[in-house]
C-alpha cells in the first residue's frame, strides 16, 4: 500500500500542471506488475502515458521504493473497465451506459446527466402488450456497484 501511494503522489505531481488530466487508479499486483490508469476529459495521449511512465518510474528507482524488479504499465482505463469516477461519468455524457446496481438488477440507456448524487440516464422501459417507450430514470451513486460503456458496433 506505501508503494502504491507513493505512485499516486508522484502522478500527481507529474500532472499537477495539466487540469484536464486525472488519476483513475493504482494497483499492485501480486505479480509485480504495477498498473496506472490515468484518464483525461477530452482522453489522454500515448505521450502522456511514457511521460507519466517516466517520471514515476525515474523516482522509483531513485527512491529504491520497490525492491523486486516489476512491470510498469501507464495506459487510459479499458474500454471494459468500470467506471469509478464521478468525472469519468462526466465524460462519458451521451454514450450507452450498462449499470449494476446494489440490488443485483442491471440497467441500460444513455447518460444524460451527472448530478451531485444521482446520474440521469434514458432507458427503454417495455410494458407487456405495449410499445418500448424511453423513460428518464434517476439512478443515486450509493445504489450503483459497478458501470461500464456499452460500446455498439452499430
Amino acid at each position: 500500500m506505501q508503494v502504491e501511494n507513493r505512485v499516486r503522489e508522484l502522478v500527481e505531481e507529474k500532472i499537477a500542471d495539466r487540469p484536464e488530466l486525472f488519476l483513475v487508479e493504482v494497483k499492485m499486483l501480486p505479480n509485480n506488475k504495477l498498473i496506472i490508469h490515468v484518464d483525461g476529459d477530452e482522453g489522454i495521449n500515448i505521450q502522456d502515458c511514457a511521460a507519466i511512465s517516466r517520471h514515476v518510474g525515474f523516482h522509483l528507482e531513485e527512491e529504491n521504493a520497490i525492491e523486486k524488479a516489476y512491470n510498469l504499465e501507464v495506459s487510459s482505463p479499458g474500454v471494459g473497465e468500470p467506471l469509478q469516477l464521478k468525472r469519468q461519468y462526466h465524460k462519458n455524457i451521451g454514450r450507452e451506459l450498462g449499470i449494476k446496481l446494489a440490488d443485483g438488477t442491471k440497467k441500460e440507456g444513455k447518460l444524460l446527466e451527472v448530478g451531485e448524487n444521482a446520474i440521469v440516464i434514458e432507458e427503454q422501459v417495455k410494458e407487456k402488450g405495449k410499445k418500448a417507450q424511453l423513460v428518464e430514470t434517476s439512478v443515486e451513486f450509493e445504489n450503483i456497484t459497478e458501470t461500464k460503456v456499452l460500446i455498439s458496433f452499430k
